[in-house]
């Protein structure tokens, strides 16, 4: 009975979550401030360990596919694997629970665009946490919005960013949400984050999937993929590997 009462619960609190998200406009979630403090990043190389598997290898998209199936269309040249327009997001085929991954992202180096507009992309730890990548180079906006964060819901720690046109990396330490058998949480997901070399988000908790409009909330999952945002800007990726934990 005790199960059957927390299931109750658990879809009851999951629509009004849901019913509370459809009456709220996008601005109701936006933190501008406090702005994180701008600071220089060092120059770092990161080369794949011996235990990482390779997701891309600069050469071609064998380990990734399209949203919905089917093979992934990003332009892949020198190296580098580029968001097409209209193309949707890309995903791994191969899913993941807990893990190190590393990731090398460059905004285009001619600016277009201001605030959400400018060299947007994002990177979804199991599909449905998204840390940002965005020009935040001398480029304003939302605090929570911006490069670093975890999308609406955690403000990174300093703005690391580099010039439009440079490489940038990413280092995450991933510990996926674990649910109860009833789909109720069980603990959250957690999280750190080094862009280019410096510590953005410490070990941080996640209220739930990120969301562009309303708050946050969990759904029962199991292990997911690693998937790649298309927002319409030529954003370039490389050098994609993780170990699994």
């Amino acid at each position: 009975m005790r199960t059957l009462f927390l299931s109750a619960c658990t879809l009851l609190s999951l629509a009004a979550a849901a019913q509370n998200n459809e009456q709220m406009k996008p601005e109701a979630t936006e933190v501008w401030e406090p702005v994180p403090k701008v600071i220089n990043a060092g120059t770092e190389t990161l080369t794949a360990p011996s235990d990482a598997i390779i997701l891309f290898n600069g050469k071609n998209l064998d380990n990734w596919e399209a949203e919905k199936g089917g093979p992934a269309t990003w332009e892949v040249k020198n190296d580098a694997m580029t968001v097409v327009k209209g193309s949707g997001l890309i995903k791994t085929k191969q899913q993941f629970e807990d893990f190190q991954l590393h990731i090398e992202w460059r905004t285009p180096a001619e600016v277009k665009g201001e605030s959400q507009g400018r060299g947007n992309s994002g990177i979804f730890m199991q599909e449905y946490y998204e840390l940002q990548v965005l020009d935040n180079y001398n480029n304003r906006t939302y605090s929570n919005g911006q490069a670093g964060s975890f999308y609406k819901q955690k403000i990174p720690l300093v703005n690391a960013c580099k010039k439009p046109g440079e490489w940038q990396t990413y280092d995450v330490i991933w510990t996926a949400p674990r649910f109860n058998d009833d789909g109720s949480l069980k603990s959250p997901a957690r999280a750190t984050v080094l862009q280019n070399g410096v510590l953005v988000q410490n070990n941080v908790e996640l209220e739930g999937q990120t969301q562009y409009i309303g708050k946050p909330f969990y759904v029962k999952h199991g292990p997911k993929s690693i998937a790649l945002q298309d927002h319409g800007n030529p954003v370039s990726y490389r050098n994609i590997w993780i170990r699994q934990l």
